[in-house]
């Protein structure tokens, strides 16, 4: 049994908060920085497990193991209001640093086992002007998914694959409108899923594929403190009721088709292209649930969201230059699902362009080296709701 890995640094700069739209996370492994996740029906090596199950029929007969590390640099969010200066301000500028894991299995006969752990959604944003902070002075979401996998091949041209979502998150909730009330909500959770995949390769050079992430339901359970003014419960404005009370909040991971088609010219250039559709509409209300009778009147209230779902456009190229350099593009449009009516300081999304290049390099017979770099340019955006 021979073993290979890839050890892959990547580099990866978004433009507003932790996501491509909403706070989807599509980029997981150096190839799909690259080429702008248009990689589903090429989907190869040890990150097939995630982007394309099946895929992994496909591989060479051996363990492949691929490790990236993605730096994520935010800038400020600018933020004018037109009604008053007071109301201007600037968010927090945010960095990560997210490590992700792919493994794809030998062949055990007609089967190849996965396994991912990888970071596919989440959101960082922090305002410290007053205004802001009356609903989002933090906001953050994490999730951690560990996808087993195990892909079967039917026969020479045509494949099947899926696996189970097992998804760990955390989040932070801080808002503060001084002297009327303060939040600060922390709360995990664990939720389950699944994910399915098919490929069809009719020849060497055309190859089909389509994959569906299903849906996750994360819901944070935790606690929260703070304090509520009297003043908005009919009493007086000089009295500060402190609360301190579990609480929970739910928001959907939505679920993600994916149909794509891929072909190469001369064995050495592929062109995909992919159509993806995320199911947003789920996303239909904010709705903190506190213990504490207080905090759920003043706090407690639903805020309605109404995302729609969306459609993203990708299209990404690879080429072999020679047997140990591989060159990658990709280009995307992605639509954000946030409705003029609701959207807030949490997530100033807008729809965006994405702009990605990156390289592999074959060091050793087990080992590849490799970068990638994407740029999310969001577009500005003018809104008018309460």
């Amino acid at each position: 049994m021979t073993k290979r890995a890839k050890i892959l640094m990547l580099s990866l700069c978004a433009s507003t908060a932790i996501y491509a739209a909403g706070y989807k996370i599509p980029e997981q492994s150096l190839n799909s920085v690259a080429l702008s996740a248009a990689y589903v029906a090429n989907a190869n090596g040890a990150d097939a497990s995630y982007y394309n199950p099946a895929n992994m029929v496909w591989n060479e007969n051996s363990n492949l193991m691929e490790f990236d590390l993605t730096y994520i640099n935010l800038p400020r969010v600018n933020y004018k209001d037109n009604t008053s200066t007071a109301k201007d301000g600037k968010s927090k500028s945010e960095q990560f640093l997210l490590p992700t894991l792919h493994f794809s299995s030998k062949a055990y006969g007609k089967f190849r086992y996965g396994l991912s752990i990888t970071a596919p959604g989440g959101l960082s944003k922090r305002w410290d002007t007053a205004f802001q902070k009356a609903t989002a002075k933090e906001f953050t979401l994490k999730v951690i998914e560990i996808n087993p996998t195990v892909a079967y091949k039917v026969n020479g041209k045509f494949a099947i694959g899926g696996g189970i979502r097992a998804v760990y998150s955390t989040g932070k909730v801080k808002a503060e409108k001084a002297p009327y009330y303060s939040e600060d909500m922390n709360g995990d959770d664990v939720s389950f899923g699944y994910n399915l995949a098919a490929s069809y390769r009719p020849n060497n050079a055309l190859k089909f594929a389509t994959t569906y992430r299903s849906k996750v339901n994360l819901r944070e359970d935790g606690t929260a403190s703070g304090y509520i003014n009297q003043a908005l419960i009919g009493g007086s404005p000089l009295v500060l009721i402190p609360y301190d009370t579990n609480a929970n909040v739910s928001i959907p991971l939505p679920a993600t088709l994916d149909v794509a088609v891929a072909y190469t010219f001369k064995q050495k250039t592929t062109i995909e292209f992919v159509y993806e559709r995320v199911y947003w509409s789920k996303y239909k209300d904010l709705n903190f649930n506190f213990n504490d009778p207080i905090a759920e009147a003043v706090l407690g209230k639903s805020i309605p969201k109404n995302w729609k779902d969306t459609n993203a456009y990708r299209i990404g190229i690879t080429h072999q230059y020679n047997n140990k350099l591989k060159l990658m593009a990709g280009f995307a449009i992605d639509k954000s699902p946030v409705p003029t009516a609701t959207l807030g300081f949490e997530l100033p999304d807008a729809d965006a362009k994405l702009y990605s290049v990156g390289f592999e390099y074959k060091y050793s017979k087990k080992i590849s080296l490799g970068m990638s770099y994407l740029y999310d340019d969001k577009d500005s955006r003018i809104v008018n709701n309460s």
